[in-house]
C-alpha cells in the first residue's frame, strides 16, 4: 500500500484490489468490475509483487481490451504476453534474494520485446512493500522509504 499511495500523491489512480489470505493466486479474476465505476480513465495498467504480479500478467493477458500494460515489482510473467501490444516495466532490486533470478531471466521470452527493466540497486524483495523481513531475503542497502521512492519515480516515468 505504501507504494501505491506515493504514487497516488503523484496523481495517479491506483486501485487496491481484496485478496483473499492477501494472495492474488487465490482469485486471479478478482479484479473484474474493479474498472467499471471509472469511466474517465482511459489508460488502464496491472501491476503486482511477486507472485501478485505473475497473476496480474495472468489477468491482464486474459483482458487485453482493457489494459495498456503491466509493472512487475520483483516479479515475472508466466502469461505469455510476447506478441501483446502491452508496456511492460519490470522493476526489481539487486540486493534481492526471494526472486528466483533464473526463472526471471527465463520468462524475459514472455514479454514484448520493448519491456523495460529498472533495477533499484541496494533493494530487496521486501521493500516494495512494508511487511517487515522476508526469509531468504538479501539485506537492502537502502532503505524502505528510499527503495518506495525509487520505485515511485520509475513507474511515474514508464508511464510519461
Amino acid at each position: 500500500q505504501p507504494l501505491m499511495a506515493a504514487c497516488a500523491q503523484q496523481g495517479v489512480l491506483c486501485v487496491l484490489v481484496d485478496m483473499p489470505y492477501n494472495l492474488a493466486v487465490f482469485d486471479t479474476d478478482r479484479a473484474t468490475g474493479c474498472f467499471e465505476g471509472f469511466v474517465s480513465v482511459k489508460h488502464w495498467y496491472m501491476a503486482g509483487h511477486s507472485l501478485g504480479g505473475s497473476m496480474a500478467c495472468e489477468y491482464a493477458s486474459n483482458n487485453q481490451n482493457i489494459f495498456e500494460g503491466v509493472i512487475l515489482l520483483a516479479s515475472y510473467s508466466s502469461a505469455d504476453l510476447s506478441q501483446t501490444a502491452f508496456k511492460v516495466l519490470s522493476i526489481y532490486g539487486s540486493n534481492d534474494g526471494v526472486l528466483d533470478m533464473d526463472s526471471y531471466g527465463e520468462s524475459k521470452s514472455n514479454l514484448p520485446a520493448s519491456f523495460v527493466e529498472k533495477v533499484i540497486v541496494g533493494g530487496n524483495h521486501a521493500y516494495f512493500g512494508v511487511y517487515g523481513e522476508q526469509d531468504g531475503d538479501g539485506e537492502a542497502t537502502v532503505s524502505n522509504r528510499e527503495q518506495i521512492e525509487q520505485a515511485t519515480e520509475m513507474i511515474l516515468e514508464f508511464l510519461g
